[in-house]
C-alpha cells in the first residue's frame, strides 16, 4: 500500500519523505564532530561547518503540515510563480519557479486519479533557465473533474533527483503530498482549455494553499 498523508495538528513540521540519503550522513558526520570537539581542535574545525550543513538540510527538508485551501486548481509547489503562458493545445502552463529556501514537497493541484507518472531523461540546467524545460523531470497526468490534468517536476542543477511519492493508479485528495524534489527545481501546471490562470508572473505560491485558477 501506498503511503498516504495523515492529518496531523496544523503547524506541525516534519522531514520529509526522500530525504534519508542527504540527511542522515550530513547529521551523523555532524554528531560525530560535535562528540569529539572537546578532545580536538581539528574535530572543532570540521564540527562549526558540519553542524550549519545539518542545520541548513534540516532545514530544506522540512515538510510543514497544510490547511488545503479550496478552489478548483491548487499550487502544487511552494515558490514563485515564473511564468503563465498559453500553450499550442489551448491550456494554460503556469509555471513555478522554487528555491532552494522553499518547502520542496509537492502536492496534488486537485482530487483525482494517478493516470500516470514518468520520468524523461534530460538535463540539469538551473531551473530557472528557460533551458530547464528539457532538464530531467517527471511528467504526472491526473484523471479529474476537470479532464486530464498534467504536472511537471523539473530537477535543477544541484541534487538533480526527483521522488515520486505515488504511483499510478493511486486515488489522491487535492493537495496531498505526491513527491519531492531536492534542492532547486520547478513545477508546471497545464490549466485545461476554458480554465483561466487566477496567478501572475513574480506572485508568490504555497502548496496546497494558493489557488492557480481564476473563477
Amino acid at each position: 500500500m501506498p503511503h498516504r498523508s495523515s492529518p496531523s495538528p496544523r503547524g506541525r513540521v516534519r522531514i520529509a519523505r526522500g530525504a534519508s540519503p542527504w540527511l542522515l550522513p550530513t547529521v551523523a558526520t555532524a554528531a560525530v564532530s560535535l562528540a569529539g570537539a572537546r578532545r580536538s581542535g581539528k574535530a572543532r574545525a570540521v564540527a562549526v561547518p558540519v553542524t550549519a550543513l545539518a542545520a541548513g538540510m534540516l532545514w530544506f527538508f522540512r515538510d510543514p503540515e497544510r490547511e488545503v485551501a479550496r478552489g478548483r486548481v491548487i499550487s502544487p509547489a511552494d515558490g514563485v510563480v515564473q511564468s503563465v503562458m498559453p500553450w499550442k493545445d489551448g491550456r494554460t502552463r503556469v509555471a513555478i519557479f522554487m528555491s532552494p529556501l522553499n518547502v520542496h514537497v509537492n502536492r496534488a493541484p486537485l482530487a483525482g486519479t494517478v493516470t500516470s507518472v514518468e520520468h524523461v531523461p534530460g538535463g540539469f540546467v538551473p531551473a530557472f533557465n528557460k533551458e530547464s524545460e528539457h532538464n530531467e523531470r517527471v511528467v504526472w497526468h491526473f484523471d479529474t473533474e476537470l479532464g486530464d490534468i498534467e504536472m511537471v517536476q523539473i530537477a535543477g542543477t544541484v541534487a538533480r533527483r526527483i521522488v515520486p511519492y505515488l504511483p499510478e493508479g493511486t486515488k489522491v485528495e487535492q493537495g496531498e503530498r505526491i513527491g519531492l524534489i531536492r534542492f532547486g527545481s520547478r513545477v508546471d501546471v497545464y490549466l485545461p482549455e476554458g480554465v483561466e490562470a487566477g496567478v501572475e508572473v513574480g506572485q508568490k505560491t504555497t502548496a496546497g494553499v494558493t489557488r492557480l485558477d481564476r473563477d
